[in-house]
């Protein structure tokens, strides 16, 4: 196997130029590195399994990339998250190979592709390579890491877009989207309890997480929850969200939702990430596309004031809001507040799991419900 680092070529092609390296040590030492590497959550549908013909090359990083690099002082993220959901333990000397990302989290950290392979940071345990600009105050910094090489073979540097789903249109009977005011709202919560209510309704339930950064915990809560297949925006191969088009996002939630009604399930849970202030979630949840794919909406936040803004921010807009969740119904009083000043019902995530009181907040449930009975008959 040929492998090696392309000095001073950052901005040049991106097709790899596999160079000469003095001595096969070198080259056995590099491959060896590749397969000690852990491998995160984000570059999962790439083929690593195969190492043979791959190659580390200098160029400038583009959104999705992959990376090969080495940890040199751990910060907030300490683990890895593994294909399967494992969390890899890290420490300072290990090679990684995550792809490259922005992100967006009011809570954690702003962050943005370099220009160039130089030292940045792990701002997502699920695997995304970027650089800092700023962090909440109560967020340690940043594990930092340097950029071995971009991974390449013969048609040219690896990007996530390479394992990508192929494009989907279709629309499941029953269509339902997480909102939410803010990042943690308590949005996947809520839609893992939906998700569970729709389930024991007897129901067949997909669910997808539209926009983000790369991770799968929320993933793997939506499947445990009951949902089959569960998916997000990593399989159309993107490690974030955050500085992607409208277009691009609008794609990914006409695929996504496209792949879930190709399996015959009868209602799909959709979750949108961050808050309806945050730039690809404000243009999405404006979008024609979403008011067409959405039947419903169900809003978390963590508290009133942020509940009775969010509805009168997505109702002004004519989204069919149907409920209120999330953090803020960890509190009676929270509740009690929201509930005397909004129309739509205040629904704690037992209220969600519960059918019974599904068929009271979902218009389109109980009709459903009765076609599929008279259809099994």
């Amino acid at each position: 196997m040929q492998q090696a680092i392309l000095p001073g070529t950052a901005g040049a092609m991106r097709a790899p130029q596999i160079a000469q390296r003095s001595g096969a040590a070198r080259v056995e030492s590099e491959a060896q590195r590749l397969r000690s590497a852990k491998a995160a959550y984000t570059v999962r549908r790439i083929g690593l399994g195969r190492l043979q013909g791959l190659a580390l090359v200098e160029a400038c990083p583009r959104a999705g990339d992959l990376v090969v690099a080495q940890v040199t002082q751990l910060g907030m993220h300490q683990h890895l998250e593994s294909a399967d959901g494992r969390r890899q333990r890290l420490w300072p000397g290990d090679t990684i190979v995550v792809a490259y990302g922005q992100r967006y989290a009011p809570d954690q950290f702003e962050a943005v592709i370099p220009e160039d392979l130089s030292p940045c940071h792990l701002v997502a345990g699920g695997g995304v390579a970027a650089r800092v600009l700023s962090r909440h105050a109560s967020i340690k910094p940043a594990t930092q890491i340097a950029p071995l090489g971009l991974l390449a073979d013969a048609q040219g540097v690896l990007n996530l877009r390479r394992g990508a789903l192929g494009g989907a249109r279709g629309r499941t009977p029953l269509s339902i989207a997480v909102l939410g005011s803010s990042m943690n709202a308590g949005k996947t919560t809520t839609a893992a309890n939906l998700i569970a209510g729709l389930k024991r309704s007897g129901l067949r339930v997909g669910a997808a997480k539209i926009t983000g950064t790369g991770a799968g915990g929320d993933r793997w809560l939506m499947q445990d929850a009951g949902a089959s297949p569960v998916l997000d925006f990593t399989d159309m191969g993107h490690a974030s969200t955050a500085g992607l088009d409208s277009a691009t996002v609008e794609r990914i939630l006409g695929d996504l939702s496209g792949h879930l009604a190709s399996t015959g399930v009868d209602c799909a849970v959709i979750e949108v990430a961050d808050g309806l202030l945050q730039r690809e979630t404000s243009a999405l949840v404006q979008s024609h596309l979403f008011a067409k794919v959405v039947d419903a909406v169900v809003f978390a936040a963590p508290d009133a004031m942020s509940a009775i803004a969010g509805v009168a921010w997505l109702e002004q807009r004519g989204l069919p809001v149907v409920a209120v969740s999330g953090v803020l119904t960890a509190s009676p009083l929270a509740t009690r507040e929201a509930g005397a000043a909004l129309k739509v019902p205040t629904c704690t995530i037992d209220d969600l799991a519960t059918p019974a009181v599904l068929c009271g907040v979902l218009p389109k449930l109980p009709d459903l419900l009765d076609r599929l009975r008279r259809n099994g008959e």
